[in-house]
């Protein structure tokens, strides 16, 4: 399994190693349990953060209020908390995107 949760109604929570300053936004697949994604905004003021939100919200096909960065707002390795699908809807559209 490649994500964690804390329960079957609660949040999925997903491992992140975020690469800022990219030429181009991207999923760049699996390292292990962490998803590794590509984002060209800079690591300033929360620019990054929004990015990824974005790009996994977009992929994920949630509002961006769905997803919650719980630890390492100002680290590359970040856990997101996604409200609204389970593990298995997650990993789906995750890896058929990263593929």
């Amino acid at each position: 399994m490649k994500s964690d949760s804390a329960s079957l109604d609660g949040p999925v929570k997903l491992k992140v190693r975020v690469v800022p300053g990219a030429s181009r936004s991207a999923i760049s697949g699996w390292l292990d349990d962490v998803l590794k994604v590509r984002v060209s905004a800079q690591p300033e003021k929360g620019k990054a953060n929004t990015a990824v939100v974005m790009l996994l919200s977009g992929r994920l096909g949630l509002p961006k209020s769905s997803l919650n960065i719980s630890s390492g707002k100002t680290s590359p390795n970040k856990v997101i908390e996604i409200h609204g699908l389970s593990i298995a809807e997650v990993m789906r559209k995750l890896d058929a995107d990263s593929a």
